[in-house]
């Protein structure tokens, strides 16, 4: 299961994770329901990614958001999982990062689907080990944690408000990482009183936001109400 394409500074752990849940569909419980994705078996999980992959894959090919694809069975899954994700990176790497394509962000450039699918990938990671108990082997690097803190902060909250989906935070929630190296230790989300900080690793920030773990904080807990991630 080991493929190693060449060229984005983001191959290297969309591999990985792409790899990694790959196994997890091999050897994993199938059945298994999924407790952060309420009303989905690990099947559903593995088939909503394969899904996602070949729309990505589709969008950077074809240029448009119209990609669609149908379930597989759970016999076929792992390797149709597995050629999905080879696909998708064949794609993005014959491509090139810098070339203009759909995207539902503000960089229209291949570059945001290497970003976008890593931490698509690396987050659904979290959630398949959690279906079969195994959350605590879950890892993440702080720089990619917190990247994937940044991305909630200016794309996905915005875009959700903008949507119409949830409603402006009734505050100002400051993210403080512990371990994320770099020259913005604080991502805000929100613009209103009260602020509220929230101080932990990059990765338990990122499970916050995304709603696999509680904020710490019971302001933080409070402020975040109905969550800003789908």
């Amino acid at each position: 299961m080991t493929f190693v394409p060449q060229g984005s500074s983001w191959s290297r752990p969309l591999v990985r994770a792409i790899e990694d849940f790959a196994g997890i569909l091999t050897t994993g419980d199938l059945t298994a329901p999924v407790p952060s994705c309420p009303g989905w078996t690990l099947a559903d999980l593995g088939n909503h990614l394969r899904g996602v992959h070949l729309w990505a894959a589709h969008a950077v090919a074809e240029g448009n958001p119209q990609g669609t694809s149908e379930p597989v069975t759970t016999e076929q899954l792992a390797d149709a999982y597995l050629d999905a994700g080879r696909h998708l990176l064949d794609v993005m790497e014959a491509a090139g990062a810098d070339l203009p394509c759909w995207t539902f962000g503000a960089d229209r450039t291949v570059a945001f689907w290497w970003r976008r699918q890593t931490h698509e990938v690396t987050l659904h990671l979290y959630d398949a080990l959690l279906s079969q108990g195994r959350q605590a082997a879950w890892s993440i690097d702080p720089r990619l944690a917190w990247d994937g803190v940044d991305e909630v902060a200016t794309m996905f909250y915005p875009r959700q408000v903008r949507a119409g989906r949830v409603q402006p935070l009734a505050g100002t929630l400051r993210l403080r990482s512990t371990d994320a190296d770099g020259s913005a230790p604080v991502v805000t989300i929100g613009a209103a009183e009260p602020v509220v900080e929230l101080t932990g690793t990059a990765a338990e920030l990122l499970l916050t936001l995304w709603k696999r773990r509680p904020a710490a904080d019971p302001a933080a807990a409070a402020l975040l109400g109905s969550a800003i991630t789908p």
